[in-house]
């Protein structure tokens, strides 16, 4: 009977697309080598107080399915965008998933299969190859700029007739810069109306540069855009999972056709909720601005000392070592800190306590010394 069970096993027939995934690499946990970890792009602070009490009230109903769509917090969000210049589109706009990779994922399923292709920048967010690739749509990364940008005018001469989405990430995970106003709009222009844009904020809340465009202003103009944003960085919920899409109601409501049923749990529809009270966005802006006042001064004492890094506007910094990154990672780890190398490439670095961050300095200018 084993043998028989072998032998079915070695038969079934796995996608060849999905055989040759590459698999997602997160960033390294805390081990007893390490004192901080720097490699998850997570905040360094523990969730509100007021979200906490929200949570433990929550968990005496986990023997209850939460809303099947999560519509609550589809609802609370869907109050701040108006995306039609009709008003507020309610949940009707907005899809709630477990976290932005689940909604990026959903997009893709909803638009692209077998024979298509989908337009990213490289490097860029580790998960979008991997996204692609589980529709069966071909991946089609274009480089980055030198300074670690997008090149939007590069990735529009990349679309064909076959291209059924284009990924950007503002700001880009790992290098940090943001895509400005006027290419996003030239890019939107320059592509078909049918081929979808998705506009991956993450990371918006600590974006400081005033030349990012208006994502739901531009939601207005262009019916094929998709924003991406997530709870799990500013908001501390990265364990709880949960993300949205913004969009216009038709695109939502497909996006939703491919979704889990019950896939954000209650717990997490909760805490959702709660950090979005006036009370709490109000303690959580302090806490971002406190992130974003250590960023700049990591990139300052980077800069001073020698380093040439790219525009930093998420949690994180990015420093391009090329064939000396895995070097540099295990110095690192060796200093206390945990970091994510992209080996040939760099190492990212989020911003965590003061102290992390300090070690980080002086592993730094060692290095330019």
């Amino acid at each position: 009977m084993s043998e028989k069970r072998e032998a079915v096993s070695q038969s079934v027939r796995i996608r060849s697309s999905v055989r040759g995934l590459p698999r997602y690499v997160a960033g390294a946990g805390v081990d007893e080598s390490a004192l901080f970890k720097l490699s998850s792009n997570e905040t360094a602070f523990t969730p509100l107080p007021s979200v906490l009490e929200v949570i433990r009230d929550a968990a005496t109903s986990l023997n209850r399915y939460p809303h099947v769509t999560a519509a609550p917090v589809a609802q609370a969000l869907g109050a701040r965008f108006d995306v039609d210049g009709t008003g507020p589109v309610g949940a009707a706009g907005i899809v709630v998933s477990t976290g932005s990779v689940a909604v990026l994922q959903q997009i893709l399923s909803a638009v692209a299969g077998e024979g298509d292709e989908v337009i990213f920048a490289w490097r860029s967010f580790e998960a979008y190859p991997i996204a692609v690739g589980i529709t069966g749509a071909t991946a089609v990364p274009v480089p980055l700029t030198p300074d670690a940008r997008h090149d939007l005018k590069a990735m529009a001469a990349a679309v064909t007739e076959r291209t059924r989405a284009i990924l950007v990430c503002s700001p880009n995970n790992p290098t940090g810069p943001v895509v400005h106003a006027p290419e996003l709009r030239e890019l939107l222009d320059a592509v078909p109306n049918d081929l979808l844009v998705v506009l991956d904020e993450a990371y918006v809340e600590f974006v400081r540069d005033a030349a990012v465009p208006d994502g739901p202003a531009l939601l207005r103009e262009y019916p094929n855009l998709v924003l991406l944003r997530t709870f799990s960085k500013a908001y501390g919920l990265a364990s709880l999972r949960v993300g949205y899409a913004v969009a216009r109601p038709e695109i939502a409501e497909a996006i939703r056709s491919v979704s889990t049923p019950f896939g954000v749990s209650g717990i997490a529809q909760a805490a959702a909720l709660a950090s979005l009270e006036d009370q709490a966005e109000s303690e959580l802006l302090s806490r971002v601005n406190a992130v974003v006042y250590e960023r700049e001064r990591v990139v300052q004492a980077l800069q001073a000392a020698g380093w040439d890094i790219p525009q930093a506007q998420g949690n994180f910094v990015w420093l391009p070592l090329g064939e000396r990154t895995l070097e540099f990672a295990q110095a690192a780890q060796d200093a206390g800190i945990l970091v994510r190398p992209f080996a040939g490439d760099g190492v990212r670095v989020s911003i965590g306590e003061q102290e992390a961050n300090d070690l980080f300095i002086a592993l730094a200018r060692s290095w330019r010394a």
